[in-house]
């Protein structure tokens, strides 16, 4: 017999540098995700009613400088109109964010504009009331 045959062949993959690796990334990823949040500073009224789930939707805000974004981008309230009624056959949920100081009018004003794009379900995004005991 020869020599060479008689040796077995060490077939074992090392995933110590793997799971290296990944718990890296894992600790980066967790560090970057909060720096990446960005927002509009809206003072949004307190009321009470239960917390919205994460889903694909489109969100208003109406900010206190009566400038209104639709999913982070300025639009006049015609353009929103416009964009609402192109969208109203794919997504009729829209969530409308508006600052505790813009006036009721401007408001109703808009959620008219909402509804005459064919929109049928307007969700008003509010802070959780704080109850003091």
């Amino acid at each position: 017999m020869k020599a060479g045959r008689d040796r077995n062949v060490l077939s074992e993959i090392n995933v110590t540098p793997l799971v290296d690796v990944m718990l890296v990334m894992l600790v980066i990823f967790m560090v970057t995700a909060p720096l990446m949040q960005q927002g509009v500073d809206v003072n949004l009224p307190r009321a009470k009613g239960k917390e919205l789930s994460p889903e694909e939707r489109i969100t208003l805000v109406l900010k206190k400088d009566r400038t209104l974004s639709m999913n982070d981008t300025n639009v006049s309230i015609a353009e929103m109109h416009s964009k609402l009624k192109a969208m109203s056959k794919v997504n009729p949920n829209v969530f409308l964010k508006a600052d505790k100081d813009v006036p009721y009018g401007l408001v109703v004003e808009v959620m008219g504009e909402i509804k005459d794009a064919g929109i049928e379900k307007l969700g008003m995004i509010t802070e959780p009331k704080l109850e003091l005991r």
